[in-house]
């Protein structure tokens, strides 16, 4: 497929550049005024969107990036609207059935499952309700919402969910705790703003794509990753923005991870406890072998989840 087609195509992850491009070509300038910062050295600003599969497959790095530097880095989530609709028909995707394919070639690249039969059997007609659904979430609680973002992700990625539904949406708010009257209200209601306001920010900063990593310090510093990186691509840009930034030790015990994300892929077990990836899932299966773990397990891998979680 040519690069002119990879542009057009928001479904269409460029396998080379790590990226899930939006066909909006209305990109400001950069506002550096929109960049406020937070009480830490420096502030991340992620574009990204539910149903981005190069963001699925940063998923490792990002979760090993809070640990080792999340005294130091403060995570703000924005969404970035990847799929507004099926009006656009461009570039050799028209149709949901074209997608399948293609998240099937991605979960083997970023090494991450991804059962893209989903485009198949009930194909999404937009990326915008689950991302104003996650907005509601952020209303109600910052953390809470990125439980919720993770479990609708396994939904689409692993589970075959259309999460533009909203019984999937309000099972994995049940899920992660979340009060379903107040999410629905807020989904019908100012939760539709936050979510324009975030597509109005990424034209300003000319997002073209997701994810999108913007690193800031209160001094208007920026460091940019674009795409899906290796993690020393994150860890490189705190450290220029802030050398000071220091690496918390974590303790890299299986027990310990599953704690913390009560799920974990094979690759993202090898990055986070340092164990080589063909080891990682020996690992993994002996702890689902002995009833430790449950496993679940698509076409393209499998992930594993702590046992006695509401998953």
């Amino acid at each position: 497929m040519d690069k002119e087609s990879l542009k057009n195509n928001p479904l269409l992850c460029d396998i080379e550049t790590g990226m899930c491009e939006t066909t909006d070509d209305n990109t400001d300038t950069a506002s550096q005024n929109n960049l406020q910062s937070a009480k830490k050295s420096v502030k991340a600003i992620y574009y990204t969107d539910p149903i981005c599969s190069s963001c699925w497959g940063i998923e490792p790095q990002l979760r090993k990036l809070k640990l080792e530097y999340g005294n130091a880095v403060d995570i703000e989530y924005r969404m970035g609207g990847l799929l507004p609709d099926w009006n656009y028909n461009s570039g050799g995707i028209g149709k949901p059935s074209d997608v399948a394919t293609h998240w099937d070639e991605v979960s083997v690249h970023y090494d991450m499952p991804i059962d893209g039969d989903v485009w198949l059997e009930d194909p999404l007609d937009s990326s915008y309700p689950p991302s104003i659904a996650f907005k509601a979430a952020q209303m109600q609680d910052k953390e809470k919402a990125l439980l919720f973002m993770r479990e609708i992700r396994e939904m689409v990625f692993l589970k075959k969910k259309n999460i533009t539904k909203w019984e999937h949406l309000a099972a994995a708010a049940k899920i992660v705790g979340l009060n379903l009257e107040q999410l629905k209200a807020d989904f019908e209601g100012k939760a539709k703003m936050l979510f324009e306001d975030d597509l109005k920010l990424g034209r300003e900063l000319a997002v073209s794509g997701f994810p999108t990593i913007f690193f800031l310090t209160e001094t208007d510093n920026k460091e940019v990753v674009y795409g899906a990186r290796p993690y020393a691509f994150y860890e490189m840009a705190i450290l220029k923005l802030d050398p000071n930034a220091t690496k918390s030790e974590y303790s890299k015990k299986w027990e310990n991870l599953f704690s913390i994300y009560p799920s974990l892929t094979a690759k993202e077990y090898s990055e986070l406890s340092g164990t080589p990836r063909n080891d990682s899932e020996n690992v993994l299966n002996e702890l689902s072998k002995n009833g430790t773990l449950e496993k679940l397990t698509t076409k393209n891998g499998s992930i594993w989840i702590k046992k006695n979680t509401s998953h």
